[in-house]
C-alpha cells in the first residue's frame, strides 16, 4: 500500500520548493513527486522537509564509554592512551550489551536527523578471543538493533589481523577483533545472512587500517565486497603516518592509492594527514573522505585539509565514530569552525555568495549516501523516502526560510530542531523523540548499570 506526503517546504536536488506532494510505494521508495500541489485530506503533512543523511562511520559500542577517558594520565595523552581505555572497556561487553548500546546509538542518530548508518564492525569474538558459536553473533545484534529502531543499516565487518605496519602479532587487547582472511570470509557471510531480514540493509567490507591489514590481506578480501562499499581507516594520527613511512617508505594515503584500486566504492575514513599530492589524487579517485570532526577533536587527531580537498573536487561524508556526542549539526559546524580557526577567516568551506550550511549539508548528504550505498540524501523519484522535518516553531528557526533554515540549524542549533524523521516513509521520530526511545533507554540504562558496577578510571 502506498502513502502520500505533503511537504510545505522541501529541499529538492534543484533547490527549495513549496507544496511538494510525494507518493511513496510499499518498499519506501518515492514513486511520484509533484510541486505546487495542495495537500489532500489523507496526506501525512510535514512543514520544513530535508533529505535524510547517512552517518557513514560508527563504532556503536564506544558510545557507552563516552566521557570515561577524560582523566589525564602520567604522560601526554593521545589516541593511543584513549585506545587503552577502550580495550579495557570492551572486555565487559557481551552480545546483549552490544545490542542495547547499538540501539541507543541508533535512536540518538535518528533524533539528530541521520536516517542511515555505516557500522564499522570489529568487535567480533568472545572476551578471550574465541569466535562465538555463530561467528556472526555480534553482527546479528547490530542487525537486531536496527530492526528495533528502523534506521537503514550498512554493516561493514572489519578485517583486523595485525598490530602494526610490520605485521606484528596482535596484542591481548585486540583479541576480540582478530581474523585471518578465511575466518573473515565467514564473518562477512554471516553478516549477510543476518542483514537479510532488514528492509534496507547493505553489507560491505572494511579492512581496518594499513597497520591492521596488509596490502596482501586487502587484495585477498576485496572480492568479498561483491560490488558493495569498502571502508578503511587511514592517516588518522601523525604517529600512524610516521610508522608507515618508517616501515614502507611512503605516506599512508600515497601508498594506498598506488597499490589499491581506489574508486567510488571506497570510503577513506579520516584521511586527516595528507600532502598536496595525496589531496589531489584522493579527490580525483571518486572515493569519499569519511570525516568525524567531533571524534577527531576528542582524540586530538588534527584537522582534515577540507578547504584544499573540496577545492580539488573531493567528496566528503560525516560520521560520529566514537559517539562522544551524536549531533549532525555539531559535526558539520565543527568541520567548518576548525577551518575558520586555522585560517582566521569566516565561511571558509563555501563559494562566494553561497550558503555555507547548505553547501556542507549537500556535500555530506551526497558523499554519505555514496559511501554506504544507501538510497538516501535526496528527495527525488527513485530515492527512499527518508525525510527529516525541522521544527519551524523552534526559536532558532523563527522567521527563516530557504537556505537560512539550514544555516540557522547547523550554526545556531542542534538535534532539538529535528521534529520528525521518516525512513522509507515510516515515522521513526515524532515530536523530537524516537518512537522506541522509552524501551531502548530502559534497556540501555540497565545495561550500563551492570557494565559500570566496578569500573575504575
Amino acid at each position: 500500500m502506498s502513502t502520500d506526503f505533503h511537504l510545505q517546504q522541501a529541499l529538492l536536488p534543484d533547490g527549495w520548493a513549496r507544496d511538494v506532494r510525494l507518493n511513496v510505494g510499499p518498499d519506501g521508495t518515492i514513486m511520484t513527486l509533484t510541486i505546487g500541489e495542495p495537500a489532500q485530506p489523507d496526506d501525512t503533512r510535514l512543514g520544513i522537509a530535508l533529505p535524510g543523511m547517512a552517518n557513514l562511520h560508527s563504532h556503536a559500542f564506544q558510545r557507552a564509554m563516552a566521557g570515561l577517558s577524560e582523566r589525564r594520565g602520567p604522560g601526554t595523552d593521545s589516541f593511543w592512551s584513549w585506545r587503552d581505555v577502550m580495550y579495557r572497556f570492551l572486555d565487559r561487553l557481551n552480545p546483549d550489551a552490544v545490542e542495547a548500546i547499538a540501539a541507543m546509538v541508533q535512536v540518538e542518530m535518528l533524533e539528530a536527523g541521520f536516517t542511515a548508518i555505516g557500522e564499522f564492525h570489529y568487535l567480533h569474538h568472545t572476551p578471550d578471543g574465541t569466535p562465538h558459536d555463530d561467528p556472526g553473533e555480534m553482527a546479528a545484534r547490530i542487525c537486531a538493533a536496527a530492526e528495533t529502531t528502523g534506521i537503514a543499516l550498512t554493516l561493514l565487518p572489519v578485517l583486523y589481523r595485525w598490530a602494526g605496519f610490520n605485521q606484528a602479532a596482535a596484542t591481548p587487547g585486540q583479541r576480540r577483533f582478530i581474523a585471518a582472511p578465511d575466518l573473515y570470509a565467514t564473518l562477512v557471510e554471516r553478516a549477510r545472512h543476518h542483514a537479510g531480514r532488514l528492509p534496507h540493509a547493505v553489507v560491505g567490507i572494511a579492512p581496518h587500517s594499513l597497520r591492521a591489514a596488509s596490502m596482501d590481506d586487502i587484495h585477498t578480501i576485496l572480492p568479498l565486497a561483491e560490488g558493495g562499499p569498502v571502508h578503511i581507516h587511514i592517516a588518522e594520527q601523525t604517529a600512524e603516518v610516521d610508522a608507515c613511512i618508517n616501515t614502507t617508505g611512503s605516506r599512508p594515503v600515497r601508498l594506498f592509492l598506488d597499490q589499491q584500486p581506489v574508486n567510488d566504492s571506497w570510503c577513506l575514513v579520516h584521511a586527516t594527514h595528507m600532502d598536496a599530492g595525496e589531496i589531489r589524487d584522493l579527490a580525483a579517485s571518486g572515493a569519499v573522505a569519511g570525516l568525524c570532526p567531533l571524534t577527531e577533536a576528542s582524540l586530538g587527531d588534527g584537522l582534515f585539509p577540507a578547504m584544499d580537498y573540496l577545492a580539488a573536487g573531493g567528496r566528503i561524508g560525516i560520521g560520529s565514530d566514537s559517539h562522544i556526542r551524536i549531533d549532525l549539526a555539531e559535526e558539520l559546524r565543527l568541520l567548518e569552525y576548525g577551518q575558520r580557526l586555522t585560517r582566521r577567516e569566516r565561511n571558509v568551506l563555501s563559494a562566494p555568495g553561497v550558503s555555507t550550511g547548505r553547501h556542507l549539508f549537500d556535500a555530506a548528504c551526497q558523499g554519505g549516501a555514496q559511501a554506504i550505498a544507501q538510497a538516501t540524501g535526496r528527495i527525488a523519484v527513485g530515492q527512499r523516502a527518508d525525510l527529516v522535518e525541522l521544527d519551524q516553531r523552534h526559536p532558532v528557526l523563527a522567521g527563516r526560510s530557504g537556505d537560512a533554515l539550514i544555516d540557522s540549524w547547523l550554526f545556531a542549533g542542534d538535534a532539538r530542531q529535528v521534529r520528525s524523521v521518516h525512513v522509507g516513509g515510516i515515522a521513526r521520530v515524532k515530536d523530537g523523540r524516537s518512537v522506541c526511545r522509552e524501551a531502548v533507554s530502559r534497556r540501555y540504562e540497565a545495561t550500563l548499570q551492570t557494565i559500570m558496577a566496578d569500573w575504575t578510571s
